[in-house]
């Protein structure tokens, strides 16, 4: 595609984990036409395994160059995995820059903390990046979406997760949620599926909202908010014993394991609405909360 000498904004694309630019360029390239500036940062494919924080800095550097050469053009984003979480750190660091932000699209980023990572640094010793990528940005992410129109896509492959990153970890409040299904994570950043979805934004972007309190949400957030929770999958819904039936048919489950990981889940007739897990350090207050939810049921019965 041949670029105009006179771009109408600029957008940043920026890839995850273990990748390039390249297939988030062609994903990119496909989407805009010549009136939008593309500028897709290769950060450098083996420093991506190491730490973010070098990562975050050369975003923040290359983003400040464009922005500094176009100041009066608005900005959109478009971040996948790593890459979208890579952006909010550089948009927390720079809210300055927040008026100047068209849209920020997110594609299967674990704002909530990547389960995978957990397992992989449990204690956040900072084995490579996964201690950056366990933790939790849900405060920072909503705090930015309060005022960015922000997109967050998640996919559903089967059992609440993509094959890398869970369904509930890319939620947070002040975002638009998108939920496709049968579409990989590694895919997200090259599927054609996306474009549509992307454009439909950009046509119309929009702050979101908070959820709106029902029970449900109430009790995910209260199991979100026990220290050490990490959003989970769902393979093991089906087959936890289930602890207490709760006021709208809904369900509180809770498993062990002999490696001292405690999952819980939460059901409304069969169907897992929120999944999610701690390790030994944290059990303690996950089954306190478990107790006070437990105790409120029973007061209402």
């Amino acid at each position: 595609m041949k670029l105009n000498n006179n771009p109408e904004c600029l957008l940043f694309a920026q890839h995850g984990w273990a990748d390039t630019g390249k297939n988030i360029g062609k994903l990119i390239e496909s989407a805009v036409d010549e009136r939008t500036k593309r500028i897709v940062p290769s950060l450098g494919l083996l420093k991506t395994f190491i730490r973010l924080k070098p990562l975050v800095e050369q975003l923040e550097q290359i983003a400040r160059e464009e922005i500094n050469q176009n100041p009066h053009l608005p900005i959109k984003i478009v971040g996948h995995s790593m890459g979208g979480l890579l952006w909010l750190e550089v948009l927390d660091r720079n809210p300055q820059w927040w008026s100047k932000i068209h849209s920020l699209i997110l594609l299967g980023s674990p704002v909530g903390g990547s389960n995978i990572a957990r397992v992989i640094d449990p204690f956040s010793w900072g084995i490579g990046t996964a201690a950056d990528l366990g933790r939790n940005r849900r405060l920072m992410a909503s705090k930015i979406a309060r005022q960015v129109p922000t997109l967050s896509v998640a996919s559903d492959i089967g059992m609440g997760t993509d094959g890398l990153v869970t369904v509930e970890n890319t939620k947070f409040d002040y975002s638009n949620w998108v939920l496709i299904s049968d579409v990989p994570h590694s895919a997200m950043r090259h599927d054609s599926r996306m474009i549509p979805i992307m454009q439909r934004f950009w046509e119309n972007p929009q702050l979101g909202s908070t959820s709106v309190g029902s029970l449900s949400e109430q009790l995910i957030q209260r199991l979100r908010d026990v220290p050490g929770m990490t959003d989970d999958d769902h393979a093991h819904f089906q087959r936890s014993p289930i602890i207490a039936h709760l006021p709208e048919a809904l369900t509180l489950h809770h498993e062990k394991n002999l490696w001292g990981v405690d999952r819980v889940y939460l059901g409304h007739q069969q169907k897992c609405l929120y999944a999610g897990y701690v390790g030994l350090v944290h059990v303690l207050g996950l089954r306190q909360t478990l107790r006070k939810i437990q105790t409120e049921a029973i007061k209402k019965e």
